[in-house]
């Protein structure tokens, strides 16, 4: 990966929806030739997707929260936070727990219903957020202005 595709990454991390115009713009190439960069980056899986970042609160899911869990029935622990309507996101860990699962709900009672839906997994650990000191961050930085 060179300096124009960094230079690519880090525009499209800041706003995926510029257009190739604008883009090609700010990297200082045409627009098919950024189009063609940006292709090539998706095609090896580089960008991933895209998407909107949607604020939980407006749709009344105030409750985030983290839990941390030791399982011994991994497969079917995945298969169980796959299939949950509140899990957003489950990381495999290595260390002390086997997962950690990101949890938003409308309410404490419903979280408190999927950590009863767990127990029969393993045991749960729950911590629940109170605020986002950074909610995002670049994975590749730079100066966003050629």
């Amino acid at each position: 990966m060179d300096e124009i595709d960094q230079s690519i990454l880090i525009q499209l991390q800041d706003n995926a929806r510029i257009s190739m115009t604008e883009l090609g713009k700010k990297i200082g190439l045409s627009t098919h030739a950024t189009n063609e960069r940006v292709k090539k980056l998706e095609d090896k899986e580089v960008i991933k997707g895209y998407r909107a970042i949607i604020d939980p609160e407006k749709l009344n899911k105030n409750v985030t929260a983290f839990i941390l869990f030791d399982t011994k029935q991994g497969k079917d622990f995945r298969d169980f936070c796959k299939e949950h309507p509140v899990v957003v996101e489950c990381h495999r860990l290595a260390g002390q727990y086997s997962y950690l699962v990101k949890v938003v709900t409308e309410s404490v009672k419903l979280l408190e219903e999927f950590i009863d839906a767990t127990l029969p997994y393993g045991e749960p650990s729950t911590l629940i957020k109170l605020s986002s000191v950074v909610e995002f961050k670049p994975f590749i930085k730079g100066n966003l202005e050629k």
